[in-house]
């Protein structure tokens, strides 16, 4: 796992379909019933490569997504190759894809060092781990959980937050609905992520990283 491997995923020519998120490089293809769906996926698995690389393809009545890891960190080089196939045997299908769609939503556990609170995330989830600090839904469906460091200084032992991770150029519209249903902004850390609360004070971050490129904030 490194750094590096998102980022070269990011300068790479030929992926204007896909985005960065929490879970990796990400994209979503519009389609007009759940047989087309099914008969993209089936186009799309025959992709080389793609076939036990750990890609997970949902699909529903009028999308399919694809995602070639469930963890940012997980990206490598050859994951490059698999999303211009991806891409390539999508429009030989005639399937367009839809950035406005993307989206990681990611449950932040915020916890002291000391707290050994992630398998039991993962044991009441049915979560398995990805990574160190995370699970993941194994049927590719639901939202990422994550052990966030919290600053032993803090008083606060645990905290909880929503990370909604977004393609950089859909970042300020969805802050924006945010506020217009009611949010506030919190903290505005512009145009990497902004941290947003609702009226009772339950708070959210929408993030444009990692697809925007910049370290994590």
């Amino acid at each position: 796992m490194s750094e590096q491997g998102w980022r070269d995923f990011l300068a790479a020519e030929g992926l204007e379909d896909w985005a960065v998120l929490h879970g990796g490089a990400t994209t979503v293809f519009g389609v007009t019933s759940l047989g087309e769906a099914a008969t993209l996926a089936s186009a799309l698995a025959a992709v080389p490569g793609l076939s036990a690389s750990g890609a997970v393809i949902s699909l529903g009545d009028d999308l399919l997504t694809v995602r070639l890891t469930r963890d940012v960190w997980s990206l490598e080089a050859h994951h490059i190759e698999l999303a211009r196939g991806v891409s390539a045997a999508a429009r030989e299908f005639g399937a367009t894809a839809d950035r406005s769609r993307i989206q990681e939503v990611q449950l932040a556990v915020s916890a002291k060092p000391d707290d050994a609170s992630l398998p039991f995330w993962r044991a009441v989830l049915g979560y398995d781990p990805v990574a160190d600090d995370n699970g993941a839904d194994p049927l590719g469906h639901s939202s990422v959980v994550w052990m966030q460091p919290l600053d032993p200084e803090k008083p606060l032992r645990h905290a909880m937050h929503v990370d909604v991770s977004v393609p950089r150029e859909h970042a300020e519209a969805r802050v924006a609905a945010a506020v217009a249903a009611g949010g506030i902004i919190v903290v505005d850390e512009a145009p990497d992520s902004w941290i947003l609360a609702d009226r009772a004070g339950n708070k959210v971050c929408v993030c444009a990283w990692p697809d925007i490129g910049t370290p994590n904030p």
